[in-house]
């Protein structure tokens, strides 16, 4: 292993400690607009995977690509899916009265 991989992947290990650190600590009150910055946020980084998959020179780089993009696409829509489902708590259940003409 070279020295630049260990370096990537000693960054990458500790971006997800400090992810899972920082996500853990976060109230329950700000679930719903932390799911929306961080879907604004898997969205660019779908766009940068897309974008790095088409610039692809071999098939392993294609290969990471792909899975960087089908990653990136169920972190957007599964992000979608719990916002709308946390929204859902909040509406009112009774049925609304049919105000006047």
């Amino acid at each position: 292993m070279n020295a630049h991989l260990v370096s990537e992947i000693s960054i990458l290990v500790l971006a997800v400690f400090v992810g899972f650190a920082v996500i853990s600590r976060v109230p329950t009150i700000l679930h719903t607009p932390l799911m929306s910055g961080s879907n604004a946020i898997h969205g660019v980084i779908l766009v940068g995977a897309i974008l790095i998959t088409a610039s692809a020179h071999g098939a392993l780089q294609l290969a990471v690509g792909v899975v960087a993009v089908a990653l990136a696409t169920i972190n957007v829509v599964g992000g979608f899916v719990v916002t709308d489902r946390m929204l859902e708590m909040f509406k009112s259940r009774r049925p609304r009265r049919p105000g006047p003409p």
